[in-house]
Order: structure tokens, then sequence, then C-alpha cells
């Protein structure tokens, strides 16, 4: 064997080594995306569980809301279908609906007050609250790990393999600006 066959084999060696590297680190970042969106699911399908807790509470209570009990149940219906189909394009404005839903619904609660001094109100309200913060968290982290993800089939030289392999771009979860804004409560409560 002489030296150049010699020199040969050894850079292919090396970058049979690099494209495993680089294999293996796309496989790790896949894997943690595909672990942040389960830690979502699994948040969504506690919340899921909570929110006809809340609704039938309610109701005891508020039973001229029903709109408003109503848009909450249907919210969460879209809310459970998209994370279904893992379709996270979707998954963001029904969250929103949401979101927006529980907004109107705690805040009409105020006006309540035996509802507002019910215990299993009080705790449905406290873990469901919690739910929304964890959800918020795990968000965050899942769009952290799609963007690593993300970055890493774009760069080269990885993106070379992340096309020959069929590593495809991840979608963020996202919310429009409007969707982010606070609140206003003042404007909730001067509902019905």
């Amino acid at each position: 064997m002489d030296i150049f066959s010699f020199f040969a084999l050894a850079v292919l060696a090396l970058l049979a080594t690099y494209a495993v590297v680089i294999y293996n680190n796309l496989v790790r970042l896949k894997h943690n995306v595909s672990r942040a969106w389960s830690n979502i699911q699994v948040l969504l399908k506690q919340r899921h569980d909570e929110l006809p807790k809340l609704v039938e509470t309610c109701k005891q209570h508020m039973g001229f809301e029903r709109e408003t009990l109503e848009k909450v149940m249907r919210a969460r219906a879209e809310v459970a279908a998209a994370q279904q189909r893992e379709d996270v394009a979707a998954l963001g404005p029904a969250e929103q609906r949401l979101r927006l839903g529980l907004g109107n619904l705690f805040a009409l609660a105020e006006a309540y007050p035996e509802l507002r001094a019910s215990e299993s109100f009080q705790q449905l309200h406290s873990r469901i609250s919690s739910l929304e913060n964890s959800i918020a968290d795990r968000r965050e982290y899942y769009n952290d790990s799609v963007n690593n993800y993300n970055v890493r089939i774009e760069q080269f030289p990885d993106l070379i393999l992340a096309r020959l392999l069929n590593f495809r771009p991840k979608v963020l979860l996202r919310f429009e600006e409007k969707e982010t804004a606070d609140l206003d409560m003042k404007a909730l409560f001067n509902q019905g």
C-alpha cells in the first residue's frame, strides 16, 4: 500500500467519522423536538381533562353565561384536534382562543361571589392557571428545540447530510402579536 492510498483511506475514514457525528447530532436535535412536543401534549391533555370540570362548576352558578362556557368548550375541542393531528400551525390560534375564553370566564366569575367562594372553583382555577404557566414554559422550550434543529439542518456542512437523509424543518409554535397582548381585564369585566 503506497502513501497516497493510505492518505486517501485516512481522509475517507475522517469524512465518514465526521458524517456520523453530524448525523448523530441531527438525530439528537430531532428527538429533542419530539420530546419537547410530548411535554406540551402531556400538559394540554391535563388541561383538557380539567376544563369540563371547570365548566360544570361554573354552570351551577352562572347559568345565563352559557355562550362563554360554550366558547371555552369549542376552543378546547380545537386545541385537542390540533394536538391530535400534531398540527403546530393550528395549535397556536386554537390555544389563543382557549386562553381568551378562559380569561373571559375567569373575569365573569368575579361577578358571582358564590362561584368565587366555591372550593372546587378555586382549586380548578388554581390548577388551570398552573397548567397555563407550565404550557407557556414548555412552549418556550419547544421553540428553542425547533430553532436549534432548524438552524443545524440549514448550516453547512450539516445541510448536505440533512438533505440527503430527508431531515425536514419543524414548525415553531407561534402567536400573532395581537394574540400575545395582555388581556384587557377592564374590557372583560364590562362584558355581559
